[in-house]
């Protein structure tokens, strides 16, 4: 194979993946969802080569579940799986800010754009346009991931924002925002990662996850109520889920290591 051939077998991959992540983040392609190479590749129009490889890549995300048998599955996730992706990205968080000052650093020249990102963010979950808020958000949280020094790290953060975005979307678009539950603290954090105050850094991403394990909760009490129909729960997440589900909090560089702030949940 030449090596034009590979690079455009890697952007046709990329391309099929990033579209069927948007699917599915958007709604279009529910939990449960199943489908195979084939299917898709005929959807599309390509080889079925380029197809596998991007399914394989979104069951590596965790966004997608892959049988032998029966092909691939839009990962379902429960509310137990929500709680875990909060508590697992508020403890990450909580590491970073035992010594932000090498773990972190906050590049000045690119709070810009993410005050755009967090404006348009809360803008989109006031006005209630899910579609432009799940992009917003995602940006907001994937640029602040930026400010982590440890790439992996921001990887992972990235990656369970995204998973719970899956485990949300299909439940707002069936039973809308709420906004007395959306949580609205783009803004404050970023404000507060520019002025370096780590104390009110903490406090923000504190009400971020209560928010998301707060909506779990009501989440779960509607399921002892309905029986176990978990996907029948309303309940509008809150920006602290939805909107910005358990986040990649990026606390300020600073000279002294902070106290262990404790878990926010």
């Amino acid at each position: 194979m030449s090596p034009s051939a590979g690079v455009t077998r890697n952007t046709l991959r990329q391309q099929i993946a990033d579209a069927l992540r948007d699917e599915v983040l958007a709604g279009r392609l529910p939990p449960g969802r199943e489908f195979t190479v084939k299917q898709i590749a005929e959807q599309y129009g390509v080889s079925a080569t380029p197809v596998r490889e991007a399914l394989f890549d979104l069951s590596a995300q965790g966004l997608l579940a892959s049988d032998q048998h029966r092909g691939f599955q839009v990962r379902e996730f429960t509310v137990a799986d929500y709680r875990a992706m909060a508590e697992a990205r508020a403890l990450v968080v909580e590491g970073l800010f035992r010594n932000p000052a090498e773990r972190v650093a906050v590049r000045p020249e690119g709070l810009a754009s993410i005050r755009r990102r967090a404006a348009e963010a809360v803008r989109a979950a006031k006005g209630g346009d899910l579609d432009v808020l799940i992009g917003y958000d995602l940006r907001f949280w994937r640029e602040l991931g930026q400010f982590v020094l440890n790439p992996y790290i921001a990887d992972f953060l990235t990656r369970l924002r995204v998973q719970a975005w899956v485990f949300a979307v299909h439940r707002l678009r069936r039973d809308g925002m709420d906004e007395n539950v959306l949580w609205f603290g783009h803004e404050e954090l970023v404000e507060a990662i520019a002025r370096g105050d780590r104390e009110q850094v903490h406090a923000e991403m504190c009400s971020y996850y209560a928010h998301a394990l707060a909506w779990a909760d009501r989440l779960e009490a509607r399921e002892a109520e309905g029986g176990g129909e978990q996907n029948a729960e309303g309940g509008a997440e809150g920006n602290a889920d939805g909107s910005a589900g358990p986040g990649s909090a990026v606390p300020p560089q600073s000279p002294q290591p902070p106290e262990s702030p404790g878990h926010c949940a």
